[in-house]
């Protein structure tokens, strides 16, 4: 099955989200070994991407693409649906004034 994101082809995970999101995604989970100074610049262009009113809408397209990735595929995230605790009243005696 072909994973088609924008009218491209993803072949990788990271290949879909880099398409889904617009933007590498090295840019906002950073890179194994970065500097300091590396680091700063990084969240500085990610901040002037924020920033840019085509991308202001990013964080909640992210947000939106994880639930879904996470819907569709919870065997890849190990989860399990937890029950709701039931909740009881708690039971007072005595007499009201």
């Amino acid at each position: 099955m072909k994973c088609m994101v924008a009218g491209r082809e993803a072949v990788t995970a990271a290949e879909f989200a880099e398409l889904a999101l617009g933007t590498p995604v090295e840019l906002w989970l950073g890179v194994d070994g970065e500097s300091d100074e590396e680091r700063a610049a990084r969240l500085d262009a990610a901040r002037d991407i924020l920033a840019d009113p085509e991308y202001r809408g990013l964080p909640d397209d992210l947000v939106r693409l994880a639930a879904r990735v996470v819907e569709d595929h919870p065997d890849l995230f190990n989860v399990v649906p937890l029950a709701r605790p039931v909740r009881r009243r708690a039971v007072r005696k005595g007499v009201a004034a």
